[in-house]
């Protein structure tokens, strides 16, 4: 049975590299993705996942970057649910989206799509 999930896991991770490329440039942008969970809190009431986020923002920069790049269950179910929207602009974030379209992640790994 051919499951789609590797793929937009790995789509996740490779925007995630940029996000943590970004910080590592700009430690400030970690106010973005602060704002949001505030926002996001004060709107919806505090979730699990938002309340870990939280906890972890509050870390030193290192220690966010391996959570932003761990290829472990925590870093992608954590990913899933990124407080960094706002870090790549549109345009930046379509274009990552675009280089892992079914046809082009499929063709650029060799894979064929099997049903």
């Amino acid at each position: 049975m051919w499951s789609d999930h590797k793929r937009i896991e790995e789509r996740s991770l490779h925007l995630h590299k940029e996000i943590a490329r970004r910080l590592q440039e700009d430690p400030q942008l970690l106010q973005i993705a602060k704002g949001n969970l505030i926002r996001w809190m004060g709107r919806d009431g505090e979730t699990p996942v938002w309340r870990e986020w939280s906890e972890i923002l509050k870390g030193p920069l290192s220690r966010i970057l391996v959570v932003l790049l761990s290829p472990d269950e925590r870093g992608v179910r954590l990913r899933q649910s990124s407080p960094f929207c706002g870090i790549l602009s549109p345009k930046e974030r379509w274009k990552i989206y675009e280089s892992f379209t079914i046809r082009a992640y499929y063709q650029s790994s060799g894979e064929r799509r099997r049903r």
